[in-house]
């Protein structure tokens, strides 16, 4: 019953985050890119609250949280050049999503500028762009 209380909300938080973030555009990108910053940190997403979703990446583990932190898909990643790379999910805790251990997320950095990365993400058919900030180191 949970999901069903739920789902709606994701899906209108799902459509509204993607009129924000083909609002949000990168106006002044790096020449070149700079995307060895996605190899360690902690990022958040310009569309959404940081309590919705924020990733951390680590030793080539990529953790995104989700549900205020009570849910997380896990995923390794393999690098196959400083702006190419893949997420392999490995482990999660949210059964009723469509993302599976096994699936394989394939991403490009696009852009970057400052403390963002645009990232084209794309599993079979589908593809996304996505804008990512990086936080702040404490």
């Amino acid at each position: 019953m949970r999901f069903f209380k739920i789902f709606p909300v994701m899906m209108i938080l799902l459509g509204v985050s993607q009129v924000k973030a083909q609002r949000f555009e990168l106006k002044k990108p790096d020449n070149p890119a700079k995307c060895a910053s996605i190899k360690e940190g902690r990022f958040v997403r310009v569309d959404y609250p940081a309590g919705i979703w924020n990733m951390t990446i680590k030793d080539n583990v990529q953790t995104e949280y989700f549900n205020n932190g009570k849910d997380y898909i896990k995923s390794s990643l393999v690098f196959l050049n400083d702006c190419s790379y893949k997420a392999i999910v490995i482990e999660k805790t949210a059964q009723n999503d469509r993302i599976k251990v096994g699936d394989v997320f394939s991403n490009i950095i696009t852009k970057t500028q400052d403390n963002y990365l645009q990232i084209q993400t794309r599993i079979g058919n589908s593809q996304i762009e996505l804008i990512y900030a990086k936080a702040k180191s404490k």
